[in-house]
């Protein structure tokens, strides 16, 4: 098959034209573009649904029955991991990634069999601090406390997921969770982690202010010395290279690590650190399972939080042991959250909280968001056509008198002198975008942006780092404490020199000269999957015009519209928002079927 059929830029074409083998050429192609698009792996079937995406050529082959994944030097298995494809389950993956979804797989099995010789002393030590317990959840709620379900669980095991939306009390039962520890394990090591600095400052910052209970006042200090990080500064990334410092030979010191914003995190990153979790060492992970997935392969919290078919339900053992905990005058779980007992490896370790703080479920953005993640179109419907909500605004016209009474608002920041207080104005709104490109993608919307605050007289973007230019970080500078998703501002300093401002973790201010970033882009707005694992008081999601786009869907909308904690205005058609909300993005995985 000559390369002459196809175009040069077509990059899933030169990678599966490099094999001989033209029986295995259309799963290689196959392979390449699903990977692009987030996927770990194809099933074997996917070719026939998708012959019509493939090149003419492939699909004549395809036609006459002569396409084969299975290529002996090529191809391996679960057994036979020397060559470059492994075929396991009817599902082909790049080595590579095979490896490490098993990686995953058999790490969060040895959680399980760890925690069985210390799982009685561990109960034995929570009912003796069954009167810290309900002091620390003492606030009544009209069901059963899924807080301190969670809480429980995590006390007695050495890995849970926590999942809920946004306000569902995520932080806020770490918090409690910790001071348990605390009070049990004086000197617990604990290390707080997320995907980006923001997300990670943000956790430590809610964990820092978190109120606790009289009497244990002594433990502020705990949390005060908790220091957050990247994922990649904790496992201390090594300059060009995939590697990290901490890896099996070389696990992390810590007792408990808590990762939030979980949802983010790659397989492949996710992978790593499990491998630098060493034996005995708790694991938390928080987030919400409907956002977006992570930007590179794989949805792996989203596969875990939904590897069994039902959610918050415990054995009967399980079930008596948590309501052994409950506060007498405490609803107990349902009897319904009873089930058989199973050797499912993640069976009772995802715990869904279920009640949001922030939002209501009957108005505004809880409402809202709930509707789009569940395609609800009757809600839907209402919020389009009444938009008589005050929280939630759509414009369908793309109002440039909206979008300019919108970022009005950032004039607050430009004109605040003190930099920290203008690095907190800043972040109080944001712009959203979905791509890059377009007049309604992120370089367009940030030059709009700049062109209004420069008729304003308050910017002059006359050079690449001009003074009150907010920025983003698109890559880790270990050397310097900033990573990928910090935020900054460029002023100047008590001499005149411009230089690019963040909020360092501790609340205080650390500046770098702008020469040393690269990579920073004007962050007036920012995309969506940018956006994650940041909280803003106020967002505008501006939308593209073809609803056709494959990167919309309800995770991406939803993902968007919770990024605000008290209005959202939405700038696009009734049709795109429909279709976004219509399409739930799914990645192919092997990670269910292998537990």
């Amino acid at each position: 098959m000559p390369p002459t059929f196809f175009a040069a830029a077509d990059l899933p074409l030169q990678f599966s034209l490099f094999f001989k083998d033209e029986g295995f050429r259309p799963f290689a192609h196959l392979l390449f573009r699903k990977m692009n698009e987030g996927h770990v792996c194809i099933h074997t079937d996917d070719l026939a649904a998708e012959k019509d995406s493939l090149p003419e050529p492939y699909q004549e082959t395809l036609s006459a029955g002569r396409c084969s994944p299975y290529h002996e030097k090529l191809v391996g298995s679960e057994s036979d991991l020397r060559k470059p494809f492994v075929l396991h389950n009817n599902r082909l993956y790049l080595q590579r990634y095979f490896c490490y979804e098993t990686t995953c797989v058999e790490r969060i099995r040895r959680f399980a069999e760890e925690e069985k010789a210390l799982l009685e002393t561990r109960v034995e030590a929570l009912r003796a601090q069954k009167a810290l317990l309900e002091k620390l959840f003492a606030t009544p709620t009209d069901g059963p406390n899924w807080q301190l379900t969670a809480a429980i669980c995590a006390a007695l095991q050495n890995f849970t997921i926590i999942t809920g939306g946004p306000g569902t009390g995520k932080t806020t039962t770490v918090a409690k969770l910790l001071a348990l520890l605390f009070t049990l394990q004086p000197g617990l090591r604990v290390a707080l982690a997320a995907p980006t600095g923001k997300a990670a400052a943000r956790m430590a910052e809610s964990l820092r202010t978190a109120p606790l209970p009289d009497g244990l006042e002594a433990l502020r200090e705990n949390f005060e010395a908790l220091s957050p990080a990247t994922l990649h500064r904790l496992l201390k990334a090594q300059p060009n290279s995939p590697y990290f410092r901490h890896d099996a030979g070389n696990p992390l010191p810590f007792d408990l690590i808590i990762a939030d914003e979980s949802s983010m995190i790659d397989v492949a990153l996710f992978a790593k650190l499990l491998q630098a979790i060493g034996p005995g060492t708790r694991l938390i992970l928080l987030g919400d399972k409907s956002q977006l997935a992570s930007v590179e392969a794989g949805s792996l919290f989203g596969d875990l939080c939904g590897a069994l078919p039902y959610v918050n339900r415990f054995c009967r053992e399980w079930h008596g042991l948590l309501n052994g905990f409950f506060p007498e005058n405490a609803a107990p779980l349902p009897e319904d959250a009873v089930c058989d007992d199973s050797p499912h490896p993640l069976f009772r370790r995802v715990v869904t909280l279920q009640v949001s703080h922030r939002f209501k479920d009957d108005a505004g953005i809880g409402r809202f968001s709930k509707a789009i993640i569940q395609n609800d179109e009757a809600v839907l419907e209402n919020f389009l056509t009444r938009n008589n909500d005050v929280q939630v605004f759509v414009d369908a016209d793309h109002s440039k008198a909206v979008f300019e009474n919108f970022i009005a608002g950032y004039e607050a920041f430009i004109q605040e002198p003190d930099i920290l207080a203008a690095l907190r104005k800043l972040n109080r709104q944001r712009v959203l975008v979905v791509t890059h490109r377009g007049p309604y993608g992120l370089s367009n919307t940030n030059s709009l942006i700049e062109q209004y605050l420069f008729r304003k007289g308050l910017l002059h973007p006359l050079m690449s780092h001009y003074e009150n230019r907010p920025v983003i970080l698109t890559q880790n500078y270990p050397d310097l404490g900033l990573f990928n998703g910090d935020t900054g501002i460029v002023r100047r300093d008590d001499k005149g020199v411009l230089r690019v401002w963040f909020e360092d973790a501790s609340g205080g201010l650390h500046s770098v000269l702008p020469g040393y970033l690269p990579d920073a882009q004007t962050a007036f707005a920012m995309t969506v999957h940018k956006s994650q694992g940041s909280e803003f008081n106020e967002v505008l999601i501006r939308l593209p015009e073809n609803e056709n786009m494959a990167l919309l869907s309800r995770e991406l909308l939803y993902t968007a519209v919770t990024r605000a904690r008290e209005k959202v205005w939405i700038q696009g058609t009734q049709s795109v928002i429909r279709t976004a909300a219509a399409r739930k993005i799914a990645r192919s995985s092997g990670i269910q079927e292998r537990f």
